[in-house]
């Protein structure tokens, strides 16, 4: 989804928020579902992940991510539709711990991710859930 020069890569680690600058030493770690920022110059990307793995070598970081979307990319009717129709299901009844059950709460978590994303890019004339124009 990306590929350039950068300043710094921040990723969503298992433990935390990770900055990777250039030059770091090497490192292989697992990353959760999150928000991935890549900064260059004055301009952020912003992309939401969905987990995967991340390798950095002093002079190049590779993301193998689950799924991931640039925040300019997210389609923010479709991923509120997509909140609330997790929030019914859940709502609905399936016991927890239940396939249906359990597959609503990662419907829920992704779209909330989507749409938290969204909300970064901050652009005039579009509101998303919370945000205030």
């Amino acid at each position: 989804m990306f590929e350039g020069d950068v300043d710094i890569v921040v990723a969503p680690g298992e433990d935390g928020e990770m900055g990777i600058l250039p030059h770091h030493s090497p490192l292989l770690t697992t990353l959760k579902a999150g928000v991935m920022k890549i900064r260059r110059g004055t301009s952020e990307e912003v992309f939401a992940i969905s987990g995967g793995f991340m390798e950095v070598r002093p002079d190049i970081v590779t993301i193998l991510a689950d799924a991931a979307e640039n925040a300019t990319e997210i389609d923010v009717a479709r991923a509120e539709e997509a909140r609330q129709r997790a929030e019914a299901t859940m709502r609905a009844g399936p016991p927890p711990g239940s396939e249906a059950f359990l597959a609503a709460e990662m419907a829920l978590r992704r779209s909330n991710l989507r749409l938290q994303v969204a909300r970064r890019r901050r652009i005039p004339g579009v509101e998303t859930p919370g945000s205030s124009n």
